[in-house]
């Protein structure tokens, strides 16, 4: 059973991505949810307050639905290829931000965050998310000689940005109906980034 917090989050995402962010009132939620706007106050003290949870609130209920348990890193990466690590990585990236409510979100808050700072705030949380668990990935993977980097921290940021490009490239492809080659550009991707990264051991096998 949902609780009333819940229930506040779910008519934010009913009414934002029905009808945008920038519309979006109190008052609407109230009368969606069935109680007073006064007692909205109990458990948010703001609409930007409700969208930030609203973000935090779903990305959780997508890794659970997707079944993406805590990562360990050194385990992630133990015995394996830097293909196949990357490769895992991307995939469950990708599987949380294919979640329907996921995409019912994401589908107003990259239609107006040039518009709407709550939903540029929203993407730049996403975006440092990502960069800091690639880091933590290309720590792990350089600790077991996975893969070599000079610089990991720098070489996450450009793998996290990359990958992010690529994936809006495809989602874009998909929306407009055309030949989807970004699939097929990731996988290539992630293959020259792990030949130009490969420790020595990796190259002699």
């Amino acid at each position: 059973m949902m609780t009333t917090k819940e229930k506040i989050l779910d008519a934010a995402l009913d009414l934002a991505s029905k009808n945008g962010l920038e519309s979006l009132s109190l008052s609407q939620i109230a009368d969606k949810v069935g109680i007073q706007k006064q007692s909205l106050y109990n458990h948010f003290s703001s609409k930007e307050e409700i969208i930030e949870a609203l973000y935090e609130y779903l990305r959780q209920k997508a890794k659970e639905n997707t079944a993406a348990d805590p990562v360990d890193y050194g385990k992630m990466v133990k015995g394996k290829s830097g293909y196949a690590v990357l490769s895992t990585a991307v995939a469950s990236y990708m599987n949380i931000n294919e979640d329907p409510d996921m995409k019912r979100f994401y589908k107003f808050i990259l239609s107006e965050r040039s518009i709407h700072a709550e939903a540029a705030k929203i993407m730049v949380n996403e975006t440092e998310k990502m960069v800091l668990a690639t880091k933590q990935l290309f720590y792990a993977m350089q600790v077991q000689k996975v893969l070599v980097f000079d610089d990991p921290d720098t070489s996450a940021f450009g793998f996290a940005m990359a990958v992010h490009a690529i994936m809006d490239y495809m989602y874009d492809q998909k929306m407009a109906g055309t030949k989807e080659s970004a699939k097929r550009l990731l996988n290539e991707y992630l293959k020259e980034f792990c030949r130009q990264h490969q420790s020595r051991n990796e190259g002699e096998k």
